[in-house]
């Protein structure tokens, strides 16, 4: 058995070498390969010696996590790379999350450590002075994964309760309204003049600091690299400098050397009437409210343990003993329940292009009113929905013989329709391949063209993987280019295979594509890039293909 690899998930900080922690600096250095989004590669190249680079685009962060898990189950040592803190907005619950998908385990699974940084909130508040020096909460304004109405809820909340808040993903090219909603609902509990501080590229060659209120912030430049925090209701400015008080005026006289209150003096209940127990002293012992609880339950019968004791009685305190002493109720609505958005596609079949008045109906009745369906160049119905049961879904549909595909970067199969099945000797095979790698996880999307006559009516050779069926055996067709002005057909890599050869080469095409791809890389620049896929040498023009008589045999 090889070594085990290890996943190092790395919080840099704000950027600069000098805010990183020496771990950090240890574990980058010490990485085989560095995975992480374009910018934040740049900001740490002054520490990158040999290591494999793989770096990506936004909204990328899934195949990043996926990229570092494979690696690292190949025994390597991968450093995923995040700003800030790596288990704050960072990488680090989304690679716990693709591990889990794969049955992982601390025990037996690769080895994970978080090597944690600071966070966009503590190097933000340090160039503004002192603002989070009481309660305090992040918040992001972002709503590509969390509904805006729990946003909403969050905001509301925070703001009644008076934190210091600090927005996250305040404002992006696309998303300008959120941090105007964010100021509208927060100025129902604070005054306009409540401090701000504006904060973009904390410790970073473009650093741009802006000291505001929270009626005027909206006046100043806002994007994605800036980090807003807003004060609560006691922060105040002071020679450009902001500043939340902890309280401590409260007991003490900040200007003397000598204080009223003597040290023992100071945690008395007479001189905290703020506190939970008002001024008052306190002579009941913490513990005695679980007694109490157990009393009001009756004669005590017998128990096995003091847990069962504390668990009986704090099920008082949520109304479930019988006799209703303690009828405690939420009501459903005040709580948010988050549904899970189920993506999927779906088709009456692989060969099949033709829906049933029925699955329709069922289709409409199942998604909603509030689900969307969008028809996709691959013969499929592209499905966005919430719910909180994926699995009934599912269930429903296919029992009306409908069949659903995973969406994202998976394998996709698209199949002709067989002239309505009077030309199906190839079927088998499809179905076989379908089997085997439909839907499997992939680097980048791949399309699998299957046509099931030398006519290729529905364009088999455009696609990542061509197959045409043809004089009783089958072709083949790599990397095609399907986008651009120089777009082009696949190289036909194969002719006459047979079909026992075509499924096995088809899989081991795929298969090589998942261990050696880079993520969010097309199979047709892979091709390209690793020259040999299967045994099939890359060509940089593809050669004219003969056309003979294409339907007959």
């Amino acid at each position: 058995m090889g070594a085990k690899g290890k996943l190092l998930l790395i919080g840099f900080g704000p950027g600069h070498e000098q805010h990183m922690t020496g771990r950090a600096r240890e574990a980058i250095a010490e990485s085989d390969s560095i995975i992480g989004y374009n910018t934040y590669v740049d900001l740490i190249k002054p520490l990158l010696t040999d290591q494999a680079i793989i770096r990506t685009g936004m909204t990328e962060e899934v195949s990043r996590a996926q990229e570092a898990v494979r690696q690292a189950e190949e025994g390597k040592t991968v450093a995923v790379i995040s700003s800030g803190d790596a288990g704050v907005y960072g990488m680090a619950g989304l690679v716990y999350e693709v591990l889990i998908e794969k049955g992982w385990t601390e025990q037996d699974g690769v080895e994970v450590e978080i090597i944690p940084g600071i966070s966009a909130i503590n190097s933000c508040a340090s160039l503004l002075g002192a603002p989070i020096m009481h309660d305090a909460c992040t918040i992001s304004l972002s709503d590509h994964l969390t509904p805006w109405e729990l946003i909403k809820a969050r905001l509301d909340a925070a703001g009644k309760a008076d934190f210091v808040i600090a927005l996250y993903n305040p404002k992006s090219g696309r998303r300008t309204r959120q941090i105007e909603e964010a100021q509208r609902i927060l100025l129902q509990y604070r005054s306009a003049d409540t401090p701000v501080g504006l904060v973009k590229s904390a410790y970073r060659e473009r650093q741009h600091i802006v000291m505001t209120t929270l009626g005027e912030m909206l006046e100043h430049e806002i994007g994605m690299l800036t980090t807003v925090i807003i004060g609560n209701g006691s922060t105040f400015m002071y020679d450009g400098k902001m500043i939340t008080p902890r309280g401590y005026q409260k007991k003490y006289t900040l200007g003397e050397a000598k204080q009223a209150l003597r040290p023992h003096q100071r945690l008395k209940p007479e001189h905290e009437p703020w506190a939970l127990h008002q001024g008052e002293e306190e002579v009941e012992p913490a513990s005695s409210s679980l007694q109490k609880l157990a009393e009001e339950a009756g004669p005590e019968p017998a128990r096995g343990s003091l847990r069962e004791l504390a668990e009986e009685a704090l099920s008082l305190l949520n109304g479930e003993e019988s006799g209703g002493k303690r009828d405690v109720e939420l009501e459903p609505e005040s709580l948010f329940r988050q549904e899970t958005v189920f993506e999927f596609a779906l088709s009456p079949g692989l060969a099949n292009k033709k829906f049933s008045a029925a699955q329709m109906q069922l289709i409409g009745e199942v998604i909603g009113d509030k689900g969307e369906i969008e028809y996709t160049p691959d013969h499929q119905m592209k499905v966005t929905m919430k719910t909180g049961d994926a699995a009934q879904v599912t269930a429903e549909l296919e029992r009306e013989g409908l069949l659903l595909h995973p969406v994202g970067d998976v394998v996709t199969i698209k199949a002709c329709d067989f002239c309505d099945g009077d030309k199906g000797e190839s079927l088998p095979q499809l179905d076989e391949i379908f089997r085997s790698i439909g839907g499997d996880p992939v680097p980048k999307r791949l399309t699998i063209g299957f046509n099931g006559c030398g006519m290729a009516c529905y364009g088999a050779p455009t696609n990542d993987i061509g197959i045409i069926y043809r004089k009783k055996a089958f072709d083949l067709f790599l990397g095609a280019k399907t986008t651009g002005r120089n777009a082009h057909v696949g190289q036909l890599v194969a002719e006459g295979m047979s079909k026992e050869q075509l499924v096995a080469t088809v899989v081991k095409v795929v298969r090589d594509f998942q261990q050696r791809g880079m993520p969010n890389e097309r199979f047709h620049k892979f091709f390209k890039r690793v020259q040999v896929v299967a045994g099939y040498q890359y060509r940089d023009v593809p050669e004219p293909i003969a056309v003979d008589n294409v339907c007959g045999d």
